[in-house]
């Protein structure tokens, strides 16, 4: 961890108290962010110079499926998402789980993805479940890791815990590699994809063991899921992240916002796959409620890994519109967009004192965009410019705990090659292993 002076940038701190600075230095030692202001003098500090960026804290992605990074494009017309990951699941060998997740984890800190929750309801084996921890000790990024069931567990069979206790004292110890990078989860597949029952046995197991819980809910369909009722057994707070829940009715979400239980909002899937609800009116009224939304990717098969476009797809789809129940309601803001990218999805995740805006004190997750690109510039409303212009490719640096991992446009931290390579391996095998079950390759 070096010592770093940035300088001059146009800083968007997500945080209240600092504001938005047109020109300003961020000083950050030993992986923390010690000023925000403008003259700062760091003497010894490596000076950084963002006289032609943005500065902001690097974004949070509250929801992602990393296993199944290298089938995203086993999707093909008339064999979507839910067919191509049913046909797959079983045919993931341990070292294939390490190749997606490092393809997504690079693919993360290349968009200015600095923290990540690896939502995995795919665990076949403790050496998948190794694979994947594997894969973030050398992938560099914040994250949680929430240990799941694997794909097409019987709705009455329970989530064995024998194996995250394992998990948690072989990778989760004080000698842990991951030196306060990543943090321990489990996913339960909840009141709609199994039995409530079975929900109840869960929940006290990873109650008992104090871990976080996410859970989905189904897209089509009728959900089963009522947050009241989860409120009455104790479930609901801001250890429990919800995510979909496009059928959320107003209780629902007042129970919700009342007890600060989180909600990811995976913007492009709940388009393609949101029968459940309109997710125009559904992003509204959980925003009017005040419930804490974040923005996810789902999975790579679903959605680009591109957190910017996100924000995008949000603003634009977030209005109101006449002759319908939402008419009342506020429009989504570029601000509010752009805490759904960050603050917001590192409180779902338990991290808000640590990451999510560029305030004194927290650990130094910071990008750098530039804004003299010819997609960006000229530079005019700040918050305006991040929503609705910046892509992934205009992301210059990104610091991770304090380390470079992109520089100059490039990953400095990774061999890119080599993880590709790897990637179109794994693909090309578990293709061959799941057979005439996949929709033929074009």
């Amino acid at each position: 961890m070096a010592e770093y002076l940035i300088r001059r940038g146009a800083v968007v701190s997500v945080n209240p108290t600092i504001g938005t600075l047109r020109d300003a230095d961020v000083h950050v030692r030993d992986g923390r962010i010690v000023e925000v202001g403008t003259g700062l003098h760091a003497p010894g500090a490596e000076q950084v110079d963002a006289s032609r960026m943005i500065v902001m804290p690097g974004l949070v992605d509250s929801h992602f499926h990393m296993w199944s990074t290298v089938g995203r494009n086993y999707v093909a017309e008339g064999f979507e998402y839910f067919p191509a990951k049913w046909a797959t699941s079983a045919a993931y060998e341990p070292e294939d789980f390490y190749r997606s997740v490092t393809l997504g984890l690079v693919e993360c800190a290349a968009a200015g993805i600095t923290t990540v929750h690896n939502w995995s309801h795919n665990t076949r084996s403790p050496a998948h479940a190794d694979a994947e921890l594997e894969a973030h000790r050398d992938g560099l990024l914040r994250a949680r890791y929430s240990y799941g069931h694997r794909d097409l567990l019987p709705e009455d069979e329970p989530l064995d815990f024998t194996d995250i206790d394992r998990v948690r004292g072989q990778w989760f110890a004080d000698d842990s590699p991951f030196g306060g990078l990543v943090h321990l989860g489990v996913n339960l597949r909840g009141p709609d994809l199994g039995e409530m029952a079975v929900f109840d046995l869960e929940m006290a197991a990873a109650g008992r063991r104090g871990l976080p819980v996410a859970i989905h809910t189904v897209q089509g369909g009728t959900t089963a899921v009522s947050a009241p009722a989860l409120e009455a057994r104790g479930y609901l707070g801001p250890s429990l992240l919800i995510c979909h829940f496009l059928a959320a009715t107003e209780d629902d979400r007042r129970a919700m916002a009342r007890t600060g239980t989180p909600l990811s909002f995976a913007v492009h899937s709940e388009l393609r796959l949101g029968e459940a609800g309109d997710p125009r009116a559904a992003l509204l009224r959980m925003l009017a409620a005040g419930v804490r939304v974040s923005l996810s990717i789902d999975a790579a098969s679903l959605a680009p890994v591109n957190l910017f476009e996100a924000m995008n797809v949000a603003w634009n789809m977030g209005i109101p519109w006449q002759d319908s129940d939402t008419k009342d309601l506020d429009a989504v803001t570029f601000r509010r967009c752009i805490e759904m990218a960050t603050i917001n999805g590192a409180r779902a995740l338990g991290l808000g004192e640590v990451t999510g805006s560029i305030t004194p004190g927290k650990r130094a997750d910071l990008i750098l965009i530039r804004a003299d690109d010819l997609n960006v510039a000229p530079m005019v409303d700040l918050e305006s410019t991040i929503v609705r212009s910046v892509t992934p490719a205009n992301v210059d640096t990104v610091l991770v705990d304090g380390r470079i991992l992109k520089r100059h446009g490039e990953l400095v931290a990774f061999d890119v090659g080599r993880v590709v390579r790897d990637a179109q391996q794994a693909s090309d095998v578990v293709r061959a292993r799941a057979g005439g079950r996949l929709a033929p390759a074009s």
